[in-house]
């Protein structure tokens, strides 16, 4: 039987800078890479995700579900073994109220990420 291979993958944040690249096993969740995105956040972006909830990874223009494996949500590099997937990063801001300075659960819709998959 063969070995499934690591898969190499970086995530691009919403600003055009990189995590990774980093190696992860096929049967790594989606859920699982969102935390290894928020432990590995820069400090120095002004929006951080506190929750894998806040996150939203999209590879090849689709969302993916936290449920799902790596080896299940990556698209092969056009046949190229061992070439690094590159998945774009989502956070969905948090929101105040400007009376309490609390958190409101619902945000805006004005607040939309500027990405445009092609």
């Amino acid at each position: 039987m063969a070995e499934e291979e690591s898969i190499e993958l970086k995530f691009r944040l919403f600003d055009g800078t990189d995590i990774g690249p980093n190696k992860h096993e096929p049967s790594t969740t989606v859920a699982s890479l969102k935390e290894f995105i928020i432990a590995r956040w820069p400090q120095d972006k002004e929006i951080a995700p506190g929750t894998i909830n806040d996150v939203k990874l999209i590879n090849a223009g689709k969302i993916l579900d936290n449920n799902l494996t790596v080896a299940e949500s990556t698209v092969s590099v056009g046949g190229l073994p061992g070439g690094v997937i590159t998945m774009h990063v989502v956070v969905r801001p948090p929101v105040f109220d400007k009376n309490n300075e609390k958190k409101q659960d619902k945000s805006p819709k004005h607040n939309r990420c500027g990405c445009s998959i092609l």
